[in-house]
């Protein structure tokens, strides 16, 4: 029926997986390279450049929005994911400047939230004083934790202050303002 010429075929996972690193097995909510860097293949004849690698930041919230832009489909106001199609397509490097991973359990459980960029890594846990922060540039095994290294204190701002926004931003604006009032 010529349906693998005519198809978009996404392989990928939701969560990977720990075989020691870290000093951890299985999954969980730590949010290390390990855990949240994706194996992510599109195979589409003819859109989807063949053979081509990225390392584009994307997340599984943009699957959606991707997946009704191919189709033709309009992507709904309150959808939290981008449309990614323009990378896949290989029209653009790059959509995103971050992605935030979260796990929200009980109440009693390990709530937390990761910003991620280029370069940093940010991990608040909620209601506590400690949490992990790494350069993935200069650190790509995320060993030095930087959270409470003082040097680092402006850093470490300037990214919960972008986790903050990027929270933000996943909120549609019914009404935006148009004028002063």
């Amino acid at each position: 029926m010529g349906l693998a010429e005519n198809t978009l075929v996404v392989f990928t996972t939701d969560h990977g997986h720990f075989y020691g690193q870290h000093g951890l097995i299985a999954k969980g909510p730590f949010h290390y390279e390990d855990m949240i860097k994706l194996p992510f293949i599109t195979r589409f004849p003819g859109r989807v450049p063949a053979g081509k690698q990225s390392d584009s930041l994307q997340s599984l919230v943009d699957l959606a929005p991707t997946f009704l832009s191919t189709a033709g489909i309009d992507i709904p106001r309150g959808m939290a994911g981008i449309n990614q199609r323009d990378v896949w397509f290989g029209k653009k490097d790059k959509i995103r400047e971050h992605i935030i991973v979260e796990n929200r359990h009980q109440p009693t459980t390990i709530h937390v939230k990761t910003y991620v960029d280029k370069r940093y890594k940010i991990t608040v846990y909620y209601n506590q004083e400690y949490g992990e922060l790494f350069d993935l540039e200069k650190d790509s095994q995320e060993i030095s934790n930087l959270w409470d290294k003082k040097e680092y204190f402006e850093l470490k701002t300037e990214l919960i202050t972008k986790l903050l926004f990027a929270e933000m931003g996943k909120e549609p604006l019914w009404m935006p303002r148009i004028a002063c009032a």
